[in-house]
């Protein structure tokens, strides 16, 4: 089931004495069976949510309509908060919706829920490289129960080269992206981030994270992101774009085009990112109605001698 729908469906047993799978589905605009589904999948999740059979009857929570949800364990609320944070970084109906329920969970609850809520990033994007299968890292639990705890952990891990080691780490936060999973922490040597499948062991300790007062884990995924791309497209490449070939760009170059300012002839100038001379002119060799590369001269004698090949082939 969607988070929103999980979060609003909790919120509306709590200010009800009980619902039926009609009005879930009026509220929520899903379909009976929806309803149905959605509230039985809660309750196999672990929430205190019970069926009333016969007439009057409908679904409620365990302890009446103004419940605290006393009845989620610290497990099951870190659970639903996870599910639900990344959905709650582009869904505002989510982000009001978890903050009404954090003011509705009994206190010892609500600092490792709100911790739980921003601890993971889902990340879109993918590198660009090839389908990987996914898996879940063996290490996964162990790290993100350490992020939401707020502990340091002495990290075993196996780097890109095969190196093995082990570290302290302040664990700051969980990325999601693609097949992948990453940890963002703070280190002896400064900030670095770790892919929790070559973690080997997690040793959580007693030291509490040193978390900075202005960290936000989504802006500092995004430097190292924007890091890694910079690093696999090092070289830049100025062109002219007719107005109409702009989205023919943007959906061949995604994020590796910056679009600048309007030229005298009507044009546009756009610089593209790419990882050499060759490929980059391999990609825009077939966008030659629309864009003209004034620069690399590497990147245009390219563009000559496969225009002058292709000629050669089918002339």
């Amino acid at each position: 089931m969607r988070a929103d729908r999980l979060m609003a469906l909790l919120l509306l047993l709590q200010r009800r004495e009980h619902v039926t799978a009609a009005e879930v589905a009026r509220e929520l605009e899903v379909s009976e069976r929806t309803a149905r589904r959605d509230l039985d999948a809660l309750g196999t999740a672990g929430v205190p949510v019970y069926s009333v059979q016969g007439r009057g009857g409908g679904w409620r929570l365990v302890g009446g309509a103004r419940t605290d949800l006393t009845g989620l364990t610290a497990a099951e609320v870190r659970a639903l908060f996870l599910v639900a944070g990344p959905a709650s970084a582009v869904t505002p109906a989510v982000r009001s919706a978890l903050r009404k329920l954090v003011r509705a969970l009994p206190e010892p609850f609500r600092d490792q829920a709100e911790a739980a809520s921003s601890s993971v990033v889902v990340d879109p994007r993918g590198w660009g490289w090839a389908h990987v299968e996914h898996r879940t890292p063996d290490h996964l639990d162990a790290v993100q129960d350490a992020v939401v705890r707020g502990v340091q952990v002495r990290l075993g891990y196996v780097d890109a080269a095969g190196a093995a080691s082990t570290r302290t780490v302040h664990p700051l936060g969980l990325v999601a992206q693609g097949a992948s999973w990453y940890l963002v922490g703070d280190t002896a040597v400064g900030r670095r981030t770790f892919r929790v499948d070559r973690v080997s062991t997690v040793e959580p300790t007693d030291d509490p994270v040193r978390r900075p007062d202005d960290f936000d884990l989504a802006a500092a995924w995004r430097a190292v992101a924007d890091e890694v791309d910079r690093r696999r497209t090092p070289l830049t490449v100025r062109a002219l774009c007719t107005s109409d070939g702009l989205d023919v760009l943007r959906i061949g170059f995604g994020g590796r085009l910056d679009v600048g300012a309007a030229t005298a002839d009507g044009r546009v100038e756009v610089v593209v990112r790419g990882r050499d001379e060759r490929t980059v002119a391999g990609e825009l060799a077939g966008l030659v109605a629309w864009v003209e590369v004034v620069g690399p001269p590497g990147v245009r004698e390219h563009l000559a001698a496969t225009g002058a090949a292709l000629v050669a082939r089918y002339r």
